[in-house]
């Protein structure tokens, strides 16, 4: 599935107040790690990035950078598709890009998350593989 394909099923799921467009980048895990260590701090591949727009009024919601590499080793590891793989990482991302943080949150993010994926046909979502 193309970086298009999986806006547009974000687009289809997302909450009514996600206004503005997605940039979806599927890139390398080398170019994750990159990033993560420049604009996280952390010298470490990840899954799964996302970078909001600067403003409240931006016409972009903001990009979501997804590890190919890590999406589809958790894949195979899981036992579902790459594609789906890549939506569970593009809706944990969209979440971030809307302010939420699972780390500080009780557990909103994951509620929403949850109703999210339902609505988009997933079995699971990103954090409750963590918990």
């Amino acid at each position: 599935m193309a970086a298009r394909g999986l806006a547009a099923w974000l687009r289809r799921i997302a909450p009514a107040r996600a206004r503005g467009t997605i940039n979806v980048a599927l890139v390398s895990d080398r170019e994750i790690r990159r990033l993560n260590r420049e604009f996280r701090g952390k010298n470490k591949t990840t899954d799964v990035l996302s970078f909001p727009s600067p403003g409240p009024r931006a016409p972009s919601l903001g990009d979501i950078a997804i590890a190919m590499g890590v999406a589809r080793r958790q894949a195979r590891e899981i036992g579902h598709s790459v594609q789906t793989e890549l939506r569970v990482l593009a809706l944990h991302g969209l979440l971030h890009l809307l302010g939420y943080d699972h780390e500080r949150d009780d557990g909103r993010m994951q509620r929403v998350e949850r109703k999210l994926r339902r609505k988009g046909g997933l079995r699971e979502g990103l954090i409750d593989r963590t918990r």
